[in-house]
């Protein structure tokens, strides 16, 4: 008898819900309940009333696994849509954060010139360190976190995954 393993997969779920209270509470609870978990969780309200939020949250696991997790959201009373992006077709993600280095001398020259090739910003600036604001995907903020490391980052913060499919459609 072969026990066989299935491949964990990364995914992008893109939430539309009503803008009420607990709503949050209730998909982070969702997620625990079952040992799902998340990697990103990111909310923001999308409509001029205020009524519609989309929450974007990252996920790993087997098929199996993902889509009973987009089934129990879709079960959810305050959800009006879940869309994976990662199979809904080709999207756009990304991500924000601030990363602070302190240097001098040459680490502070080496700290602008990885900015430069990362295309971050310097959004604070003292005599000895430096705050970086960087957008991209995951993995070019990570990349950009793991050289900082090696000069002098003293801390991180991060935003989390936000996703739109591409072309004129809604997800």
């Amino acid at each position: 008898m072969h026990i066989q393993e299935e491949l964990s997969q990364r995914h992008v779920l893109s939430l539309t819900v009503s803008n009420e209270a607990g709503i949050l509470a209730r998909i982070a609870g969702l997620f625990t309940a079952r040992g799902y978990n998340i990697d990103s969780l990111t909310v923001a309200d999308i409509t001029d009333d205020h009524a519609i939020s989309r929450i974007t949250i990252v996920t790993s696991g087997p098929p199996k696994v993902i889509d009973q997790i987009i089934a129990q959201l879709d079960r959810l009373v305050p959800v009006h849509k879940v869309t994976d992006l990662t199979d809904a077709g080709p999207f756009v993600e990304r991500e924000l954060a601030l990363v602070k280095v302190a240097g001098t001398g040459e680490d502070r020259i080496e700290a602008l010139r990885l900015a430069d090739v990362f295309r971050a910003k310097v959004v604070d600036t003292t005599i000895e360190s430096f705050v970086f604001e960087i957008t991209g995907t995951t993995e070019k903020v990570d990349n950009f976190v793991a050289l900082m490391r090696q000069i002098g980052l003293v801390e991180v913060g991060r935003t989390g995954v936000v996703g739109l499919l591409r072309g004129k459609e809604a997800n």
